[in-house]
């Protein structure tokens, strides 16, 4: 079996926000590396912010090195933790996977990971370039994001349980609940997204995605999105209905058209 790399975002040990996180492991990514990549994903499982499930990392991350896209498995501390936490994970992770040289760093997530992917690509951060850490000189904006089921708006149809785990005692805080709204923080510079979704998902409703879509579209994002008419929440690949399984080729096909593999 392939030994895979793990490496710390921050390898002092010392992450913002540590206080908050309770003493959680520092985060993390798990590297998946693919010949001659030219693109890498920042791959963020689900779990509702309570914890990370299995079947949405080193899977996900096999699916896409097979097609020429490197994998780092985000290890993203939850709840409990400070709201701004797992972006800011996130973000650092994005930074990190850049400064290996990478072409282009895009983020898929799932379910509650899809809310810090989306989150990414709305709420990233320029790079300091008087910074002393050379990471932090890079720009967190992904240059291509995916959308799994993702929890996107803790303003309507949301998920109560994800929103509830990430903001603590400051869930009825109505700032913060648009902060972390994607739909409500797109702009022109929004990198393209691939969004996809079940009509029929019970967990976290469909009108998530469809709302991300129609933001993207006011501001001119390009954006392709996928509405299967079967397929449960938190599928991950295995998807029991063959319509909603097709996603990873459709996307695999969307990142070639960004450069991301041959």
């Amino acid at each position: 079996m392939a030994e895979h790399r793990v490496l710390a975002l921050w390898p002092d040990g010392v992450a913002p926000y540590t206080e908050y996180s309770g003493g959680q492991a520092q985060p993390s990514v798990k590297e998946f590396t693919a010949p001659g990549a030219k693109g890498a994903l920042v791959i963020v499982p689900g779990g509702g912010y309570s914890c990370k499930v299995d079947h949405e990392k080193d899977n996900i991350a096999a699916i896409f090195g097979a097609a020429g896209v490197a994998g780092y498995v985000l290890d993203y501390r939850v709840m409990p933790c400070h709201p701004e936490t797992p972006l800011c994970d996130a973000l650092r992770a994005i930074r990190l996977v850049r400064s290996l040289g990478y072409g282009k760093v895009g983020i898929i997530g799932f379910s509650a990971g899809g809310h810090v992917a989306c989150s990414a690509a709305t709420l990233y951060t320029p790079g300091a370039p008087e910074a002393a850490d050379p990471i932090e000189r890079l720009s967190s904006r992904p240059d291509a994001f995916v959308s799994s089921y993702s929890v996107v708006s803790f303003t309507a149809f949301r998920h109560q349980r994800s929103m509830e785990c990430l903001l603590g005692d400051r869930k009825e805080d109505a700032a913060l609940q648009r902060r972390f709204s994607a739909e409500l923080n797109v702009t022109e510079d929004t990198p393209p997204g691939f969004i996809w979704h079940s009509r029929n998902d019970q967990t976290v409703p469909v009108e998530n995605s469809l709302m991300l879509a129609a933001a993207l579209s006011v501001k001119g994002v390009p954006y392709e999105l996928h509405v299967f008419p079967e397929g449960r929440h938190g599928a991950g690949v295995a998807s029991p209905d063959p319509r909603a399984a097709a996603w990873s080729g459709l996307c695999i096909a969307w990142l070639r058209s960004l450069g991301f593999c041959e």
